[in-house]
């Protein structure tokens, strides 16, 4: 393998080098340009010299293999790689700003301006795990913003790619990662479960509100295998003042059980949107950690200690959606309601992971002013909330995985499908309306909805409108 030579002025396959922006322990970074590339870049070139850690070299191939199948706002765009024969390097986006590792002196930061820093992240991680990656080093100098205000999550070095073969697990056995930011299954050499992520995030998120890390600085592995059976203090024995519904989120993200976290990230995502609608549990309300009893019984029960990994990455996204019905509680013909509860209850069965978004549409008037009031005077968003919750009563599903959202709009499509977007809705059940003459010559809600949705759409028809209109056409 040659020594890299590298320096200003040089070139490398077409990219001239600039300036040497970072000088890291792994690697280092320079500005490139490129003729034929009209935006500011960043080339990262690995140390390979003798006595560097062969880790680095691997987690280097492994950057390299990754970071050019993914795409989309939440990673940087990759212009190319050089193989290690000549010259290793990935070159990416240069994304202006810096990392969030620059706000630690901020910290603890306002519960509001951390919520919607971390709900960005995990929207970001949604994205990743869509794409078959596991990111495993989430911490705060992996994290930037783009100006337009997504989330970009960088240093692809430690990522385990469902279709691609894991270089680090193949070649060694300790776990590699940022300590503090590891999930207790790491240890037991458990790669391949995208909630190890959501762990990490618990972790950036309990450190960014109270300004404290949940299991401390502790590197050695030692004090890395103790939160495989010791919990953190509750955010709330740190903070008075620590929001009910924020701990909830925070601890769900921190357990030590992979499956007693957040199935998705885009479900983490979802009640960091919607903090009004978390489900409390006995987490919101904890001031003290577990007693030493039960850490005890965690660290000798064989059952604890071997973590159970998921089967695969898009398997595990796929048996856990976001799933919106859409009602129309006001006007709906009790057929069709009933029809879209057989139809959701139908698809839930074979989803036990799967969240339930019940939406309806209060729609306003283009000209006129809206009234919140009825003819009764009952408040119109309280008394839909309330229909919404009832109608999904005999779906028996536990509030954690049920929510309902009345959405005021002029346009009651362009608000579902809005919703369905902004929330990384994965299936819309929508009813169909009988046909009328306004109907035909605007077009109706639902057929809006299934030709424009970027999610899976299905739209249901009472079979008794289904039958009428199969005889008015046969007539």
């Amino acid at each position: 393998m040659p020594k890299p030579l590298v320096k200003a002025g040089a070139e490398i396959d077409g990219y001239t080098i600039g300036e040497c922006v970072h000088a890291g322990g792994m690697a280092t970074l320079w500005t490139v340009t490129h003729p034929g590339i009209d935006v500011p870049l960043l080339m990262k070139i690995p140390r390979v010299s003798e006595g560097e850690d062969p880790a680095a070299i691997v987690s280097f191939e492994m950057e390299m293999m990754i970071l050019p199948r993914l795409a989309g706002p939440h990673v940087p765009t990759c212009f190319g790689t050089g193989d290690f024969a000549k010259q290793a390097y990935v070159v990416i986006e240069l994304i202006p700003g810096t990392t969030l590792y620059k706000r630690l002196p901020d910290l603890p930061l306002p519960y509001e301006e951390a919520r919607t820093l971390v709900a960005k992240i995990a929207t970001a991680l949604a994205d990743l795990h869509r794409q078959n990656v596991i990111h495993h080093d989430i911490k705060p100098s992996s994290i930037m913003f783009r100006e337009s205000g997504e989330a970009v999550l960088i240093d692809y070095g430690l990522s385990h790619h469902n279709h691609l073969p894991d270089l680090l697990q193949e070649e060694f056995r300790l776990p590699y990662g940022t300590a503090p930011y590891m999930a207790p299954e790491r240890l037991h050499g458990v790669r391949d479960d995208p909630r190890s992520d959501l762990f990490s995030l618990g972790v950036l998120l309990y450190f960014f509100t109270t300004g404290e890390r949940p299991f401390g600085e502790g590197e050695t592995l030692g004090a890395m295998r103790r939160r495989l059976w010791r919990d953190p203090y509750p955010p709330r024995a740190l903070r008075a003042d620590y929001p009910p519904w924020l701990q909830e989120i925070v601890l769900r993200c921190l357990e030590i059980e992979p499956v007693w976290r957040y199935p998705t990230a885009s479900q983490l995502a979802f009640d960091l949107s919607y903090p009004d609608q978390v489900k409390l549990t006995a987490r919101s309300e904890r001031l003290k950690r577990d007693p030493l009893s039960t850490a005890w019984r965690r660290r000798f029960n064989p059952s604890v200690k071997q973590a159970r990994p998921a089967s695969d990455v898009a398997a595990q996204i796929a048996s856990s959606p976001i799933v919106a019905v859409a009602l129309d509680t006001a006007e709906g013909a009790p057929e069709l309601n009933e029809a879209l509860r057989v139809t959701t209850e139908r698809i839930l069965t074979t989803l036990p992971s799967a969240r339930l978004a019940c939406l309806n549409v209060l729609k306003l008037n283009r000209i006129a002013i809206d009234r919140t009031l009825d003819e009764e005077g009952s408040n119109k968003h309280v008394d839909r909330l309330v229909a919404l919750r009832h109608w999904a009563t005999p779906l028996k599903l536990g509030d954690n995985r049920l929510s309902a959202h009345v959405l005021e709009a002029v346009d009651p499509a362009a608000a579902i499908l809005e919703f369905c977007e902004v929330n990384h809705v994965d299936h819309v059940i929508i009813g169909a309306r009988q046909n009328s003459f306004r109907r035909t010559l605007l077009g109706s809600v639902s057929s809006k909805v299934a030709s424009e949705a970027s999610c899976t759409v299905t739209v249901v028809r009472p079979q008794r409108l289904a039958a009428e209109s199969g005889e008015a056409a046969e007539g």
